[in-house]
Parts: C-alpha cells; structure tokens; sequence
C-alpha cells in the first residue's frame, strides 16, 4: 500500500509543479502577453461566429423557401469546410495581409456548416398551424419570420452556436502560425519555441475557459430568448 501511495505522489508531483509554475508565469504576465492575447483569442472567436450566423440565417432562411437550392448550398459550405484552414489562412495573406480578416473569413466560412442546417432545422420544426394562424392575424412574410419562425426556432439555432463556437475558438489557435490566433501564440511563440511548459498550460487552460463560459452565456442567452420553454 505505502509503495502503492509512493507512485501515485511521484505521478502526480509534476502535474501539480506544471500547474503552479503555469499559474504563477500566468499572473506575473497578465498585462502582457497573456492579456492582450486573450482579447486577440476572443476577438477572432466572437466575430467569427457572428458573422457566420449573420451568413446563416439568410442562407437558411433561402433553403426553406426554396428547397431546390438547399442541397447546393449545404455542399457548397460543406466543401469549403473540408479545405484544411491553414490552407485558407495562406491563401489569404496576398489579399488581408496579417490583418484580423485572414482568421475571420476561414473561421466564419467554417461555421456555415454547423449553422446553416441548424438554422434550415430550426425554422423546419415551426409548427404549421402556427404559421397558419400568424397568417391569419395579418402578419406578412417578412413579419412573420421575424416575430413567429425566428424565435421559435431559437432553440436549435442556438443549439448549432454552441457547438460552432466551441469549435471556432479550438480552432483560433491554428492561426497562429500566420501571426494570429490569440492564445495560439502562448502555446507556440511562448511555448514550444522556448521549450518552456508553463506557457503552454496556460494557453490551453484559458482556451478551455473561454468555451465553456461561451458556452454558459449563449445558455443563459437562450434562456432569455425563450421565456416561454422555462
């Protein structure tokens, strides 16, 4: 038994070494680099994906109404999304330099594949005598998707951000390796280059930090969104 306790302390001591060495390089470099690249993180991660559901919704709207056009459309995004993103990334320098448009188009570009048929699901699941009585109380097209469809359909649109956010701010990282990508660079530029872990946890910790209070607020978002489902 005490050779037993002996392992699991000698097992655990240089996690619990990697996690104070990370927390006390974390907090002495808080203004920089840490906090600036955090904003960068968040930055990229958020105007990715609500630029992606500005795409989306439209689009997705477009596919219900014409059905015709839902399968090319969600080839097209499906396509573009196979493209490995540090392809896009490079092929994007000549034209958006090291600006912050080299990381949000491809980022954006990729949510479309989680929204757009989230958002097609979502206004599918509209009850018709719902439609029907909206109708039937004036309301035109526009109206009615706007007050009727949309918000009843919240619920599966938000259920697509979730796991598109989560995805696009892992993937923030990968853009880093053209300058960008916020916490990426803690991992690289202050991690792997240097050899030095502590850099490293740090990135990826507060990587995991930002999706899951990401996650928490677009929770809370739909709460408010629907009080009617509480």
């Amino acid at each position: 038994m005490a050779e037993a306790e002996s392992a699991a302390v000698a097992a655990v001591e240089p996690l619990w070494s990697w996690a104070v060495d990370a927390w006390q390089w974390g907090r002495r470099n808080l203004d920089d680099p840490v906090g600036p690249l955090l904003a960068e993180h968040v930055l990229l991660s958020y105007a990715s994906v609500l630029i992606g559901l500005a795409l989306a919704v439209p689009l997705g709207v477009l596919c219900v109404r014409f059905r015709a056009v839902y399968a090319p459309i969600l080839g097209g995004v499906n396509a573009l999304y196979a493209i490995p993103s540090l392809a896009l990334f490079f092929l994007l320098l000549p034209y958006t330099a090291f600006s912050p448009w080299t990381a949000v188009i491809p980022l954006a570009v990729y949510t479309l594949a989680i929204l757009v048929p989230n958002v097609v699901d979502g206004l599918d699941q509209v009850p018709h005598h719902v439609r029907q009585a909206a109708v039937a109380m004036g309301f035109g097209p526009l109206r009615r998707l706007l007050r009727v469809e949309l918000p009843v359909a919240v619920p599966v649109i938000i259920a697509g951000l979730r796991v598109a956010s989560v995805a696009t701010i892992s993937m923030v990282s990968v853009a880093s390796l053209v300058g960008l990508g916020g916490l990426g660079g803690l991992i690289l530029t202050y991690g792997f280059a240097r050899d030095f872990a502590a850099p490293v946890v740090v990135g990826i910790a507060l990587s995991v930090a930002l999706a899951f209070a990401t996650d928490g607020l677009l929770v809370l978002a739909q709460r408010a969104l629907t009080p009617w489902a509480r």
